[in-house]
């Protein structure tokens, strides 16, 4: 009953220890109205370049996801579908790295019409990524006479941080951007038997993401 006692004990005071730090900066151009006529949609596209330098496909789907359901539901546009019309623009080879590169490329007519072709009115265009910052501890394991079992703490520190700028097409300029940044914890503490405790900073960021950008279009 001791150890037992003992084992909530520890994982109570891990568990206070895990959790998000969020900072959400959105802002709002002054004059754009965000607002969707008849067949005209939203895509999300992320920055290509090297691996390690590609906002994840995980994170474009789950907005992607997000903006199309609920009560203030927005058209959008696939982001696959839209790459291979616009080929080869968006290739990791060839795509923009910069919101000022971006902004270079839609001013070529031939892109411009193309995207017109889409039917696509906005694109929210993500840069960042989510990396691991920090980590430590051990956890060792081992068995015996007595059973198997595992004793220490091991811990890890991810940072999710993205930024949207949203294009409008009609006026070829930002009508708005948001900063995320979400700062996470997670465990995995051990008294005979491991237990994770994962904090997804990832899924905050896209939540945080998705709820900004619905605000953004249900005003108007």
């Amino acid at each position: 009953m001791r150890l037992k006692s003992l084992v909530l004990l520890v994982i109570l005071s891990v568990i206070a220890g895990c959790g998000i730090t969020a900072r959400v900066e959105p802002f709002m151009e002054p004059g754009s109205n965000f607002q969707l006529n008849q067949g005209e949609s939203v895509v999300i596209l992320g920055r290509k370049h090297q691996a390690s330098f590609q906002t994840e496909s995980t994170l474009i789907d789950c907005i992607a996801s997000n903006l199309a359901s609920g009560v203030n539901s927005i058209s959008i546009h696939s982001t696959k579908s839209f790459e291979d019309a616009l080929f080869p623009y968006f290739e990791p080879s060839t795509a923009p790295l910069t919101t000022v590169e971006f902004a270079i490329l839609l001013e070529n007519e031939l892109v411009f019409r193309e995207i017109e072709n889409t039917g696509v009115r906005y694109i929210v265009w993500l840069d960042g990524s989510t990396d691991r910052t920090d980590s430590g501890g051990t956890i060792s394991c081992a068995a015996g006479p007595g059973g198997a079992g595992c004793v220490g703490l091991a811990w890890w520190e991810d940072d999710a941080r993205y930024d949207a700028t949203v294009w409008d097409i009609t006026t070829q300029d930002s009508a708005g951007t948001i900063y995320v940044d979400y700062t996470g914890r997670s465990m995995i503490p051990a008294l005979i038997t491991p237990i994770p405790l994962v904090v997804r900073t990832q899924n905050a960021a896209c939540t945080g993401l998705s709820t900004q950008l619905t605000s953004f279009f249900s005003q108007y």
